[in-house]
């Protein structure tokens, strides 16, 4: 290497220590500063992008929550239907009625998503009409009898529950004592005297309400 040569790498040395020191007075990040930020920011990004798209999943899959949704469907005589989407919670060895589910308050009748009740005809549940549209289900549990909110709102998550203000009806349920446990929450029809009965079962308590096609 030449005398300049040597010369003008001291120089070009010095110019970058100087240039470090100025970055430091000014309180700007150097160039190593620079790229541990960087880096910091990209794993940020990746562990966002990594939940997002978990959440994404979970919402795409419903079959793998914890409570996956379930359906229960009547159909009368001349074709028209009523439906019932929910979402199953399991029991898990848990008391649930005075329990995770407390007497005397509104419950959503399942999980997640409110519980959707779609009618094709005008109906008669527990006696009180009920015309044919697109409702949400609440229930009361009690120990003697349980009551069931057709509420107008919908189209919300299950909870909170909107207010009476939004109730279309109200009407008693009754229960019974199942002769085993249930782990699935489950809400099915059997056959009714005149038409069909909408019943709940779940750890060892049925409630049950009978629905008629209005003529």
């Amino acid at each position: 290497m030449s005398f300049f040569s040597e010369w003008r790498t001291i120089f070009r040395a010095a110019n970058r220590r100087d240039e470090f020191w100025r970055l430091n007075q000014c309180g700007l990040p150097t160039g190593d500063e620079m790229r541990n930020r960087s880096l910091i920011v990209c794993s940020a990004l990746f562990v966002i992008a990594g939940a997002l798209a978990v959440h994404a999943f979970a919402q795409a899959d419903k079959t793998k929550r914890p409570s996956p949704p379930a359906k229960a469907e009547w159909k009368f005589a001349d074709g028209k239907k009523i439906t019932v989407e929910y979402s199953s919670p399991r029991m898990k060895g848990r008391k649930i009625y005075g329990g995770l589910v407390p007497f005397g308050e509104v419950w959503r009748a399942g999980a997640n998503e409110a519980t959707t009740f779609v009618t094709d005809a005008n109906i008669d549940v527990g006696g009180k009409a009920v015309a044919a549209g697109s409702y949400t289900l609440f229930v009361i549990p009690d120990q003697n009898k349980w009551t069931l909110i057709v509420s107008n709102k919908t189209g919300e998550w299950g909870i909170p529950y909107p207010g009476e203000s939004s109730d279309l009806m109200r009407a008693d349920m009754k229960v019974s004592t199942l002769p085993a446990p249930v782990e699935n929450f489950t809400i099915a029809f059997d056959k009714g005297a005149t038409g069909c009965i909408l019943r709940m079962d779940w750890e060892t308590t049925r409630a049950y309400i009978e629905i008629s096609k209005q003529k």
